[in-house]
C-alpha cells in the first residue's frame, strides 16, 4: 500500500511565496496558496511551474522562459493545469471567505489529501508597522480603525474549518504594540479559543543563516491536548559578509539591465553552499532603477561616508542637495547597504517607491540595489522568477520571509510532526 509520507500545508496571505519557499526546500507539500495580489499570485504560479519543470527533468522550458525566448502563456501551454490550482487569487473577506475555502475543499478531495499538517502566514503587516503606516493609503485611518487589523480573523476561521496539528504566524515585531496592544491580546485570545496551545517569540532573520537583521515576531500554535512546543531554533552564523551576496552579479548601470553573470566560480562559497545561485541559472532581474544628477551625487557622498565609517545624516548634505523639509526625522533616508558586515539592514517593501534606502557598497557603480540583489538579501534562489513590473517585484522581495529562515522553522517542526 502506497502511504504518502508528505506533510501538508496551507499558506495565507502566501505573498510573493518565501515562508512556502523554505517548507517546500525542507520537503512539505503545498496544497494551497491564497494570495490577493495579482503579482505575487502570478509568481506563485511560476514557482509552481518552476517546481513541476525540475521533478520532470524540463528545466530548459524553465530557463528559455527566464532568457524571454518564450512568452508566459507559451510556457503555461506545457504545464498540466492542476500545477498552479494550488495558487488562489482571492481577497480574503467575509464576503469571499466561503468561495475560498470550497475551492480548497476541491483540491483537498481531489488529490485525496486525508489531513492539514499545518498552516502557515501571517496577515500584510503594514497595519502594525510604523513605516509602513507612514507610506500605505491607510495613513489617514486611526491604526484602531485600519481594517486590516481584522484579517488575523480570518487566520483563525482557516485553522477552526481545517484543524491542522500546528500553524505558524509571521509578522513584524509591530504587531505587540498595535493599538497600544490591544490587537496582540484579541489575537492570541482567538488563537486560543479555536483549540490551539501558542506561544511566540520574536526572532532575528540573522540568526538563521541570513545575512539580514530582520526581526519579526513567530507565534506557533498546537493543537491542544498533543504534545508538540515552541522549538528551540539552532543559532547559525555563517561568518560571511554581505558582499559574499552581490560578487558575482555584475557591474550594472542605471536604468538598465545585466542578463550575464559573472563566472560561476566567482561566487561565494556562501552563495554556493546555500543553493542561491547554482551552476545552470540564468540571470534574471538585474535591474536597476534610473537616478537623476541629484542622487547620483548623494549616493556618491553616501558610500564615502560609510567607507569611512559613518553614516551620513541628510542634514550633512551640501544645502544644495537638501529638498526635503523634513530635517528632523529619517535623517538615514540615504542609506548604504553594509556590505563589509555580516548582515545589512531590514529589506523593505519601500524598494517598490525608490532605493534611497539601499544605495549598493561601490562607489564606482553608485546606484541603489537591483531586484535581483534585494531578493538574495532575502535569500530568494537566482532561479526564482517573480512576476509584475520592477515595483510589484521589489513589494514582494520586501514583504517576504526570507526562504532560508522558513526552512529552518519548517525542519524544526517536521521533526515534531
Amino acid at each position: 500500500m502506497f502511504i504518502d509520507t508528505k506533510l501538508n500545508f496551507i499558506d495565507l496571505f502566501a505573498g510573493a511565496g518565501g515562508l512556502s519557499e523554505g517548507f517546500v526546500q525542507a520537503g512539505f507539500n503545498p496544497i494551497a496558496h491564497i494570495e490577493m495580489n495579482e503579482a505575487a499570485a502570478q509568481t506563485l504560479e511560476t514557482r509552481a511551474a518552476f517546481l513541476y519543470l525540475q521533478k520532470t527533468n524540463n528545466m530548459r522550458l524553465y530557463y528559455r522562459y527566464e532568457r524571454g525566448e518564450i512568452t508566459r502563456e507559451e510556457l503555461f501551454a506545457k504545464i498540466p493545469l492542476e500545477v498552479t490550482k494550488t495558487v488562489i487569487n482571492m481577497e480574503m473577506s467575509n464576503k469571499t471567505l466561503k468561495s475560498i475555502f470550497e475551492r480548497v475543499d476541491e483540491i483537498i478531495e481531489e488529490d485525496g489529501i486525508e489531513h492539514i499538517d499545518l498552516i502557515i502566514g501571517g496577515p500584510p503587516c503594514q497595519a502594525y508597522s510604523l513605516v509602513g503606516r507612514a507610506q500605505s493609503s491607510h495613513m489617514n485611518i486611526p491604526m484602531e480603525e485600519d481594517p486590516r487589523n481584522e484579517l488575523y480573523k480570518m487566520y483563525t476561521r482557516f485553522l477552526n474549518r481545517y484543524k491542522p496539528k500546528m500553524f505558524v504566524f509571521e509578522n513584524v515585531a509591530g504587531l505587540k504594540s498595535a493599538n497600544g496592544g490591544d490587537t496582540f491580546r484579541n489575537l492570541q485570545a482567538q488563537l486560543k479559543r479555536v483549540g490551539y496551545e501558542i506561544e511566540w517569540k520574536e526572532q532575528n532573520a540573522k540568526d538563521f543563516g541570513t545575512l539580514q537583521n530582520r526581526r519579526r515576531i513567530i507565534i506557533i500554535g498546537w493543537r491542544k491536548g498533543t504534545n508538540h512546543f515552541y522549538p528551540k531554533f539552532p543559532i547559525i552564523n555563517s561568518n560571511a559578509l554581505v558582499n559574499d551576496l552581490l560578487c558575482d552579479l555584475p557591474p550594472v548601470q542605471r536604468g538598465h539591465e545585466e542578463r550575464v553573470y559573472l563566472p560561476f566560480n566567482q561566487a561565494s562559497t556562501y552563495v554556493r553552499r546555500n543553493n542561491i545561485r547554482t551552476r545552470n541559472d540564468v540571470l534574471t532581474h538585474h535591474v536597476v532603477r534610473p537616478n537623476n544628477p541629484r542622487d547620483v551625487e548623494i549616493y556618491r557622498l553616501a558610500i564615502q561616508a560609510w567607507n569611512n565609517g559613518e553614516r551620513l545624516k541628510y542634514t550633512d548634505l551640501p544645502a544644495d542637495l537638501i529638498t526635503h523639509r523634513n530635517k528632523t526625522s529619517f535623517l538615514d533616508r540615504y542609506k548604504v547597504v553594509e556590505g563589509n558586515h555580516h548582515y545589512c539592514h531590514t529589506v523593505l517593501a519601500h524598494l517598490s517607491k525608490d532605493g534611497h534606502y539601499f544605495i549598493h557598497p561601490d562607489i564606482n557603480q553608485c546606484r541603489s540595489i537591483s531586484v535581483r540583489e534585494a531578493a538574495r538579501l532575502q535569500t530568494f534562489p537566482d532561479n526564482y522568477y517573480f512576476e509584475g513590473n520592477r515595483g510589484e517585484k521589489f513589494k514582494q522581495i520586501g514583504n517576504a520571509v526570507p526562504p532560508m529562515m522558513a526552512k529552518v522553522i519548517a525542519e524544526e517542526l517536521k521533526k515534531q510532526l
